[in-house]
């Protein structure tokens, strides 16, 4: 049980502040892009450093997961699509889907590379 709440606190530590970024990211003028293709690059770097639990549990799981949000991306897509928009439904979803997989595997290969 100790463990466990360890664990709970860094993710809610990581999760506080990714959650106020977004908030901020959001009100300086809807950057769901913008945060989305971060997250993916700093949760690739993550992926690509040595094994680290509390690292991953508070930079991946709590920041990064409370920056990124997919429901977000989906209600801008949506947005987009109720207007008749749909080639800025279907640009948002091929540039956020292509650059964060782009920003993904940058970061995990930096990951890779950087001193054990």
């Amino acid at each position: 049980l100790q463990l466990e709440l360890q664990e709970l606190l860094l993710v809610g530590m990581g999760a506080v502040p990714g959650a106020l970024l977004r908030w901020l990211a959001l009100h300086l003028g809807d950057q769901n892009l913008l945060v989305n293709v971060l997250g993916a690059a700093l949760l690739g770097l993550l992926a690509g450093l040595p094994a680290a639990p509390r690292r991953q549990l508070l930079l991946g799981i709590g920041f990064c997961g409370s920056l990124t949000t997919f429901s977000s991306w989906m209600l801008a897509a949506m947005k987009h699509l109720s207007s008749g928009d749909w080639a800025a439904a279907f640009g948002l979803i091929g540039l956020t889907l292509g650059l964060g997989l782009g920003a993904a595997a940058a970061g995990f290969q930096l990951g890779q590379r950087l001193p054990r």
